[in-house]
């Protein structure tokens, strides 16, 4: 890639101002400023705990390796299906329960 020089700079420049607007790019320029401070940041704390685990990986002794819990199966019972009588009781109290909703928001409205 060439090098840019004053020229081109102020090409891009007034390019930028054009498109954003003299009034938008303080804004962006900060909020990339910010950005760019965060990003720095967090990548510092990700050294400092990288460095942190190497270093406790080699002061702390070896220990084997603990075995692995083998998962317990859990025999499922199942629960008893309500009758088609039960069913349709369930059924009607929420159907109550949503026309009473439905004509509280109505009167909500009115």
């Amino acid at each position: 890639m060439p090098n840019l020089g004053v020229p081109e700079l102020l090409i891009i420049l007034l390019v930028l101002v054009l498109l954003f607007g003299a009034k938008k790019l303080p804004d962006m320029a900060r909020g990339v400023g910010r950005s760019l401070r965060i990003f720095k940041a967090e990548t510092a704390k990700l050294r400092d705990d990288d460095d942190t685990t190497v270093e406790a990986q080699t002061q702390a002794p070896a220990q084997p390796a603990p075995q692995p819990v083998q998962p317990q199966q859990i025999q499922a019972t199942p629960a008893p299906a309500p009758s088609a009588e039960e069913q349709a009781r369930q059924l009607e109290e929420q159907a109550a329960k949503l026309r009473a909703s439905a004509a509280a928001q109505a009167d909500k409205r009115a």
